[in-house]
């Protein structure tokens, strides 16, 4: 059955607390493929946009933003935590909707989706991102939520030099993210999910986004990072 709806403000008051929630049964169903380099999706993009950056950055902002600037016919958005989501969900009875959207709802289950992720990382480390990629249809892909280094090294790894890959890194102080309703959570903010591209070195661009009114130039600079 279906969980019950759950308000913004009463998840955020019981993200607070320890949850002790079952995780999902392993091993994973059948449409988590297999590891296979020869199981990369027929719709090879023409460019891939790799978006990292911390809780509240903005990524998902930005990443919509330059959906509707470049256009819904040629380029689409691409999350690697949706099949997480889309499974905990289906396993847990939960709201996949909340789960995929920006408010408190999600904050209830992200430590355990985390750990659980993790132990199918292990297994095989572009589990999830080869579940999202089964979606591209478009040239242009922007995938929003890249946090771990074997995320940019599956990419780099399953498309060859027909697409073009980019990196970027969108920043912004811990002032600006509390603003934006973000709190340090021990088990999420100090784990590899969040941590592990910190010192990676590697970005084609990086962004600092803390001020709306500098929106257009950040967009200015992601669509000629896109067309170049």
């Amino acid at each position: 059955a279906k969980a019950p709806q759950v308000s913004d403000a009463q998840a955020q008051q019981q993200s607070t607390t320890e949850h002790t929630i079952p995780p999902p049964p392993s091993p994973l169903p059948a449409q988590f493929a297999p590891k296979s380099m020869a199981n990369v999706p027929d719709g090879v993009p023409r460019v891939l946009l790799l978006l990292s950056g911390k809780r509240k950055c903005g990524k998902d902002f930005l990443a919509d933003a330059l959906l509707q600037r470049l256009g819904t016919d040629r380029a689409q958005i691409v999350r690697i935590s949706e099949p997480i989501k889309r499974h905990w969900a289906e396993a847990m009875g939960l709201d996949l909707a909340a789960l995929l959207g920006d408010g408190a709802y999600k904050e209830r289950y992200r430590r355990q989706m985390i750990e659980w992720s993790d132990g199918r990382r292990q297994e095989d480390y572009g589990v999830f991102c080869r579940a999202a990629c089964a979606t591209i249809d478009r040239p242009i892909c922007i995938v929003s939520d890249v946090r771990r280094q074997t995320d940019v090294r599956y990419f780099r790894e399953a498309y060859g030099p027909e697409t073009r890959l980019r990196t970027v890194r969108i920043e912004a102080s811990e002032q600006v993210r509390n603003g934006r309703g973000w709190q340090f959570q021990a088990g999420v903010d100090d784990v590899q999910s969040e941590c592990d591209l910190d010192g990676y070195a590697g970005w084609d661009l990086v962004l600092t986004n803390e001020r709306p009114d500098g929106v257009g130039e950040l967009l200015d600079r992601l669509v000629q990072l896109v067309e170049c």
